[in-house]
């Protein structure tokens, strides 16, 4: 049997433009079309072909595409490879483009949506074109139509973001009772125009001290609330099990070294030892797949490499790092590099596993930076 595997689609297609990443669509009903015989393609071309466990169509805004886009997409996967029975299959959505049998004769059985926020001049402010009680309307749209496993993303540390504010963003999540939630803090990336208007003294950071605050606010009011807080950003609901049923399968492989395909533009992948990426380059991707042409580059991912992705994803998990799976070199370095943070309590290990305590979260890139083998 061949290993089981993750399939990730790259959709890098928005309905509005996004002021953290500063992304205008501008594609056509043709270019889509386009874009789906691709995606189609590039799973042919690829000769990788194992099992495949998950299937996630992100990055973007899947549910920009047509119902015939996406039924040809679906029918193209399950054809070209063999997909498990039971397989978590995601499909990322804008909360206003949910409407009614929309996931008719499609195997998708979760459903991510980008809430980010239930205050309108917050969402505002991000230019976003939903309203907080379109995604109350979509959650109950997706419950009506039978699907099981809804997941909100939040964001917090918004400029003249209070602590009042943000928890009642907090409340309104819960209200909607999702199987599970994704809390990430504003980020000003280089680039976007975020950050052009932080340089411009147009907004101003958070006050870090709040930031961690706020942060800290989530994770007692989840975990008191009946959910699991299994990675560093996210929180999947018990259901009185003593780990949750709804956690991220598809993320999961990436944090715990499962192999996963990636196809379409920006995309990237992971397996036999190599990591490889398309073009970010819409045109130059889909030309080059037109031509029977795989576009990506490569590298080749030695032990030390490996160890590394070990420490920037398996310590972000509830988890943490299993010492079995690593060689002696590299277990004893570990090991070593961690003495210091194990005694101060920012990091323990319990059954073989090395992982951040709950004070080590604060602090967990220093800790990853320092774990890495440079």
């Amino acid at each position: 049997m061949s290993e089981k595997a993750g399939l990730y689609i790259h959709i890098p297609f928005c309905a509005s433009r996004c002021i953290y990443c500063g992304f205008y669509s501008t594609t056509s009903l043709s270019l889509r079309e386009r874009y789906v015989n691709a995606l189609c393609k590039e799973m042919e071309l690829l000769l990788y072909k194992p099992k495949i466990g998950t299937i996630y169509l992100g990055g973007g805004t899947p549910s920009q595409l047509s119902h015939q886009c996406l039924e040809k997409l679906f029918i193209h996967i399950y054809n070209v490879y063999d997909v498990n029975s039971n397989a978590e299959v995601t499909m990322e959505c804008n909360p206003d483009d949910i409407v009614e049998g929309m996931f008719k004769d499609l195997p998708v059985n979760r459903v991510s949506m980008g809430a980010q926020t239930f205050s309108g001049d917050r969402l505002h402010f991000l230019h976003r074109r939903h309203s907080a009680a379109e995604v109350d309307k979509a959650v109950d749209i997706l419950r009506q139509d039978g699907i099981a496993n809804i997941s909100l993303d939040l964001m917090f540390g918004f400029p003249y973001e209070t602590m009042k504010d943000w928890k009642s963003d907090i409340r309104h999540a819960l209200a909607l009772h999702p199987e599970h939630l994704s809390a990430y803090g504003l980020m000003y990336e280089e680039g976007t125009p975020l950050y052009r208007m932080l340089e411009q003294g147009q907004v101003k950071e958070i006050d870090e001290e709040l930031s961690l605050s706020m942060y800290s606010e989530l994770i007692d009011t989840l975990t008191a609330s009946g959910y699991e807080h299994y990675e560093i950003s996210n929180f999947a609901r018990l259901d009185n099990h003593a780990v949750s049923p709804w956690r991220s399968k598809h993320n999961s492989s990436y944090w715990h070294d499962v192999p996963y395909i990636g196809l379409g533009a920006g995309a990237h992948s992971y397996y036999q030892r190599t990591r490889h990426w398309n073009p970010d380059n819409l045109i130059r991707y889909m030309e080059s797949i037109e031509k029977g042409v795989l576009p990506y580059e490569e590298e080749q991912i030695d032990d030390d490499t490996h160890y590394d992705d070990i420490v920037t994803t398996a310590l972000r998990t509830r988890e943490g790092i299993n010492l079995s799976l690593l060689d002696e070199k590299h277990r004893s370095y570990l090991l070593k590099n961690a003495e210091d943070y194990l005694k101060r309590g920012l990091m323990a290990l319990d059954n073989n596993h090395l992982h951040l305590t709950r004070e080590g979260i604060n602090i967990s890139n220093r800790i990853m930076s320092d774990l890495m083998d440079v």
